[in-house]
């Protein structure tokens, strides 16, 4: 962002560095051709044979990201399901078009498998959610640098390195393609009372890169959302007591993995919709009750 002390002419010319390259993106791309060398470096790929398309959802054994997978295959996907033990899954169940990955997604490693396994398997990366995140909650100055480097390693390693290999193979496709990143309302809502400060580092920072990919890719077609759930029933609360849960909601109903599968498949297909943080929690991130 230039600050409006800047001089005119040293305006315009950061203007003319940052827009020049745009226009012959553009006007590549309209002649049909790889517009960039970035856009080499992933596998090109014909979509007008009316092929399904490909999402790769991460975190995907159980809760948000079981029904994710669902979500995905009843409207026509190919799926690519990932945690560290997929194939141990009780909700999801290998086939034609399901291929689980074990890993631990904080791992580059297990990234290319994931990506490697949508293009052998599928042929294609269209759109990535990424679910897999963990959440610690204790007092703050009882945070360990174990505790830390797993929440940094885990929510940002494992959002970095697929998002990454997605990117690249979505703009080689030159189709555009969407990725969603669930977060946590608790990012820009604290509750006192639930000491969750540390996580937060690693979902608001996810909140925030999500709005810089939505602009650095929106010319590519390429949408990044992300959805914030609240208090939600997951295989994580089912000894927390009714009335807690109700407590932490507004309208007294917290989410269920429905809820959050619906705002990923209106994301998903929304064409004109990128850079949004979208709140499923009741209203919880805008008041107080």
């Amino acid at each position: 962002m230039i600050g409006l002390q800047a001089a005119p002419d040293t305006i315009v010319q950061s203007i003319r560095r940052q827009t020049a390259p745009i226009l012959y993106l553009a006007a590549d791309r309209s002649e049909g051709t790889v517009a960039s060398s970035r856009r080499a470096s992933g596998k090109m790929i014909n979509r007008e044979n009316g092929t399904r398309k490909t999402a790769i959802v991460t975190g995907a054994s159980r809760g948000f990201g079981a029904g994710i997978v669902n979500g995905f295959l009843e409207r026509g996907f190919n799926v690519v399901a990932n945690s560290r033990r997929m194939t141990d899954s009780t909700e999801i169940v290998a086939s034609d078009r399901v291929a689980m990955v074990n890993g631990d997604i904080g791992e580059s490693t297990t990234a290319s498998r994931i990506v490697e396994t949508a293009l052998s398997r599928f042929d294609s990366v269209d759109a990535l959610v990424n679910n897999a995140g963990i959440f610690l909650l204790k007092p703050f100055t009882e945070y360990t640098q174990e505790d830390f480097e797993l929440l940094v390693r885990t929510n940002l390693g494992g959002f970095l390195y697929v998002t990454q290999l997605a990117i690249k193979q979505m703009l080689a496709q030159q189709g555009g393609g969407s990725i969603v990143t669930i977060t946590a309302a608790l990012a820009q809502n604290p509750i006192r009372g639930v000491a969750a400060a540390v996580p937060m580092i690693t979902k608001g920072g996810l909140e925030t890169i999500t709005r810089h990919l939505a602009m650095e890719y929106a010319g590519d077609g390429i949408r990044v959302n992300a959805v914030a759930p609240g208090a939600s029933y997951t295989p994580l609360h089912r000894d927390t007591p009714k009335e807690i849960m109700e407590s932490q909601s507004p309208m007294g109903r917290p989410s269920t993995v429905q809820d959050i599968t619906d705002a990923v498949m209106y994301l998903t297909s929304a064409a004109t919709v990128t850079g949004d943080t979208l709140y499923v929690d009741g209203g919880a991130h805008f008041g107080r009750w």
